[in-house]
């Protein structure tokens, strides 16, 4: 009983954090001039993305490498299926052609990676790990370089008498952002940690193999910050941020919570594994195109992406 107390509680630690720090993410975004697509890939993205972070890492220095890296495969499914999916269902995803030739791409590129060197050696070493967290470290400053060009930009328009004020007027005191930020994220943290304990150990009293428990209950558990997180984003209308918090968790999994992993201890690849990775990186192709099609993803594609997940799962199941 005590159990099911605390997937409830984290529930609720989950939604109202992540609700808190994007009001926060959003209005610190409008006050240094920066696109909350790039505040989504990086502070919100980093933000909820800290349960993922947590559950590897755990599972890797407790050696439950399958789950370590179920975990990050099955959150990245989550997130570019059923996170994008859910807020077209609340608004048209609205994308940028920056997006589409840069950082989605990059997102596809580093699914190859984690394939490619899963297959040779059948593991993730810890060079393979250094890799990915060099990797990382060079993302976040091309992002941060990104944000100083927009502002640089931004500031061009505001001596030139465009600047919004009725948009600066509408954001929060700096230090309700701060507060709203760092709150939100322990909520969501502590949330997700909740969420996914309780679940797991609901699911292992089920007799659920650990991989089937990473791509399922843990990858559910730890990317409903990122669900959460964005869907109240789209709600706000937020769009950019929901897109770029979803693609942002998936870099930030791979490069870095299965990066950190893999230095702490060799994370070993099952051939199930490399099915999956495979399977993930034909999905984040099919959602390419369908961004492609109309530079938008409407409901009717997001229907069909939740119904590609149901299906993924039903396949996961089974076999």
């Amino acid at each position: 009983m005590l159990k099911y107390v605390i997937l409830i509680i984290g529930f609720i630690l989950l939604i109202k954090g992540a609700d808190f720090f994007v009001s926060g993410a959003a209005s610190v975004a409008k006050k240094l001039s920066i696109p909350t697509i790039i505040v989504g890939m990086t502070v919100v993205a980093m933000g909820t993305s800290l349960p993922e972070l947590a559950v590897s890492t755990v599972a890797s220095f407790n050696g439950s490498n399958e789950m370590a890296y179920s975990n990050v495969v099955g959150s990245n499914f989550f997130n570019i299926l059923v996170v994008i999916g859910a807020c077209a269902l609340f608004a048209p995803v609205v994308v940028h052609k920056k997006t589409m030739k840069k950082e989605f791409p990059f997102s596809i590129i580093i699914t190859v990676l984690l394939c490619a060197l899963g297959m040779i050696g059948m593991k993730v070493g810890r060079v393979d790990g250094l890799i990915f967290v060099i990797i990382f470290i060079f993302f976040i400053v091309f992002m941060v370089k990104s944000a100083l060009d927009n502002r640089k930009a931004e500031k061009i328009l505001s001596n030139n008498g465009a600047e919004d004020e009725s948009e600066v007027q509408d954001n929060l005191p700096i230090w309700r952002c701060i507060i709203y930020i760092v709150g939100g994220a322990a909520a969501v943290a502590f949330g997700g940690e909740m969420v996914v304990n309780s679940a797991s150990d609901i699911a292992v009293s089920f007799g659920m193999s650990q991989t089937l428990v990473g791509l399922t209950i843990c990858s559910i558990g730890t990317s409903l910050p990122e669900l959460v997180t964005s869907i109240a984003a789209a709600r706000k209308k937020d769009v950019d941020m929901a897109l770029g918090n979803a693609i942002g968790s998936n870099i930030f999994n791979i490069l870095f919570v299965l990066g950190i992993a893999s230095v702490v201890r060799d994370v070993a690849v099952t051939s199930q594994n490399i099915i999956d990775v495979i399977l993930l990186t034909a999905v984040n192709i099919v959602v390419w195109i369908f961004c492609r099609t109309k530079w938008k993803i409407d409901r009717f594609e997001g229907i069909v992406m939740i119904a590609v997940y149901a299906v993924y799962m039903v396949y996961i199941c089974i076999r």
